[in-house]
């Protein structure tokens, strides 16, 4: 074991709940090392979070323990689950928060939390990150067995992000719009090696009745400030569409779970 913890929530920074989870995680194992990957993810918006977890969860050392608390179902009836992958540890709500990355490692064993032994003693219907998510990393991070947690689970079962697969014809590609970032740049659901134009060629975007122009650039500076353009090799590997020193989520207008067509040829301005 690391004994690294990494938290990634939608809790932000103006109330105590990150704190009070690291309290938590430090009572049970006082040499846990506690990472934060993100606490600024949009309110309830697991796609979001599925998504900054699947890009960035290979960065960390084998053995960390990821425990997420994107739960806009907190107190219902969705399970509580711990997912154990080739080399790493994913801990949170059957929401479809943690598949994406899961898979992506590779599952080897996936567990319901049902032991209170390894809870809080008393567990609210509104804080599962403070009493039931945190004391399970904590205890992770120490060796737990995961036969100890709880009943096996099936892949099967559990909840996952749907999303479209894009579609790539002679003309054009449709994808749909994971989700964007604090800069505004738009991250597709389609890898960027699927794109087939080179750097310094020109696409339309279209996202309803707005075409903008793109150039294939291998980074923001490459085209002028304020125009738009479609990175060639992205850091996360999805495809972005991006302005440079601007929001081309706000330009175009666009929200996750949308589509948006990059056609081939030259933008009419007649």
């Amino acid at each position: 074991m690391s004994n690294i913890i990494c938290l990634l929530t939608d809790f932000g920074y103006s109330d105590p709940f990150v704190g009070i989870m690291r309290g938590v995680i430090l009572g049970i194992n006082p040499k846990a090392k506690i990472l934060d990957l993100a606490h600024g993810i949009p309110k309830f918006d697991v796609r979001h979070a599925a998504f900054i977890l699947r890009i960035a969860y290979k960065y960390f050392p084998e053995g960390t323990v990821f425990c997420v608390v994107v739960d806009p179902g907190v107190g219902t009836e969705r399970r509580s689950i711990v997912i154990k992958t080739r080399n790493y540890f994913f801990v949170g709500p059957d929401n479809g928060c943690l598949m994406w990355a899961a898979e992506d490692n590779g599952i080897i064993d996936i567990v319901e939390i049902a032991n209170k032994r390894y809870m809080l003693k008393e567990i609210s219907t509104t804080f599962h990150g403070r009493d039931i998510f945190a004391p399970i990393a904590a205890h992770i991070s120490k060796g737990l067995d995961l036969g100890d947690i709880g009943p096996k689970l099936s892949v099967e079962a559990l909840a996952k992000i749907k999303l479209r697969e894009p579609i790539i014809s002679e003309d054009m590609y449709v994808a749909e719009v994971i989700t964007a970032d604090g800069f505004g740049n738009i991250f597709l659901h389609m890898k960027s090696e699927l794109l087939e134009e080179q750097i310094g060629e020109k696409l339309i975007i279209q996202f309803g009745d707005k075409k903008v122009e793109a150039e294939i650039a291998q980074t923001y500076g490459d085209v002028p400030e304020g125009k738009f353009l479609i990175l060639k090799e992205s850091s996360h590997g999805f495809l972005e569409i991006a302005m440079n020193r601007g929001s081309a989520t706000r330009i175009l207008g666009v929200s996750p779970g949308e589509t948006i067509k990059i056609l081939r040829g030259k933008l009419d301005n007649t």
